[in-house]
């Protein structure tokens, strides 16, 4: 293993991203594209590594949230086209041109802000026309009351002389709810947003990529996966919701470890952490973990959760502190200091997930990943082989 500070650190599994990507495209129909979507640093995955890994295994496209994801993916030598899903500043309209990358314009107004910049600057920029049909969050509205003039906008949007449309796409919001209402609601987004397409196609505006399909899109609508779809949690081996759980052979591409501080013995009655929201109830054989809330594992999950030690579940008692936390390791007498902790992982017979830990703090999986902190490193490993350490805390800033 490559020499790195076994405080925290996070094992990222590009096997395992490589299987998922191909279980994917088991999903799709031969000309149907993939994007990989990689903002928010991959997931918390690492972007770097993550994207160098999908462009390798033929990833056509990168969804990214903002310019600077994308000027960093740039940076690391990905070739392949980036859409930035979210806004970008007009002024930046020559850094889009310079890094060739496509930006997502979500109303007239917008349109027109980027075309006055990217006509000063003397560029031509790519676009995705973003269509809101329920998500009410960026797009041009595709709602009843504003139908024909939604239809007029874009049109005059495809219009404007420094911007391309290349391709148009909408965003599902309750694509991986499968009761009928989330059904239904899903249904109606695919109709408007092929409404919106059908009506602009009769004014001649016509689009080389349509797609709507995020995680739970690609797993449950086959049908709505038009010319390209853009997982991102499912690359990531996790589940955008329970209602899409054993559909698809995904397989977890982090795991999460740490490890024995210290333990010590400690009588009934003693209280445990700040707060003291915990007392021992019998004599009590305590491990300090190096892991707290300033490295994502959140202050919610204090007194709730559970690590593994020696193949055997711990439970957390008191509150997580900043950069440590304390288990219960009374029923396993041979822990000592340096032992390793599975925080997310299987320990011989025993698992815990980053569902169970987003369960408890009454969230998704999505945002556990995500808030991983950067002074957790993450190890690549590949062939069963850990190949390289990104530590985040001992990067220069330039």
């Amino acid at each position: 293993m490559p020499e790195f500070l076994k405080r925290s650190w996070a094992v990222v599994n590009l096997d395992h991203l490589a299987h998922n990507v191909g279980v994917i495209r088991e999903q799709l129909q031969p000309a149907c594209m993939l994007m990989g979507v990689v903002k928010a640093d991959a997931y918390g995955h690492g972007e770097c590594y993550i994207s160098a890994e999908l462009e390798r295994l033929g990833v056509n496209w990168f969804g990214v949230s903002n310019i600077n994801e994308a000027i960093a993916l740039r940076e690391q030598g990905i070739e392949k086209p980036i859409l930035i899903f979210g806004a970008t500043p007009p002024e930046h309209a020559g850094a889009l041109s310079r890094h060739s990358i496509t930006q997502a314009v979500y109303s007239l107004e917008y349109a027109g802000l980027l075309q006055a910049a990217a006509a000063d600057a003397g560029v031509t920029l790519q676009m995705h026309i973003k269509v809101d049909t329920g998500m009410s969050r960026l797009g041009f509205v595709a709602a009843e009351d504003k139908w024909e003039q939604t239809v007029e906008d874009i049109t005059k949007a495809c219009r404007l002389p420094n911007l391309r449309a290349q391709g148009i796409f909408t965003h599902f919001a309750s694509a991986d709810e499968l009761d009928e209402d989330g059904a239904g609601y899903t249904s109606r987004q695919f109709e408007a947003f092929e409404q919106i397409i059908l009506q602009l196609s009769e004014r001649g505006i016509l689009f080389e990529l349509h797609h709507c399909c995020n995680s739970a899109g690609v797993m449950n609508y086959p049908h709505m996966h038009m010319d390209m779809v853009r997982p991102g949690i499912l690359l990531y081996g996790l589940l955008p919701s329970g209602d899409c759980a054993g559909k698809l052979d995904i397989k977890p591409v982090m795991e999460l470890y740490s490890s024995v501080s210290m333990v010590k013995e400690i009588p009934e009655n003693t209280a445990v952490s700040y707060g003291r929201i915990y007392h021992s109830h019998r004599p009590t054989r305590v491990a300090t973990v190096a892991i707290g809330y300033a490295d994502g594992y959140e202050r919610a999950l204090s007194n709730k959760s559970r690590m593994l030690v020696r193949g055997q579940y711990a439970n957390v008692i008191g509150r997580v502190c900043m950069d440590q936390l304390m288990l219960d390791v009374t029923h396993i007498p041979e822990v000592s200091a340096g032992d390793l902790v599975t925080i997310v992982g299987q320990d011989g017979e025993n698992t815990l997930t980053f569902d169970e830990m987003a369960e408890l703090c009454g969230t998704v999986n999505y945002e556990k990943v995500c808030l991983l902190g950067r002074r957790v490193p993450r190890v690549y490993r590949r062939n069963g082989k850990d190949i390289v350490v990104v530590d985040y805390s001992r990067i220069p800033v330039k």
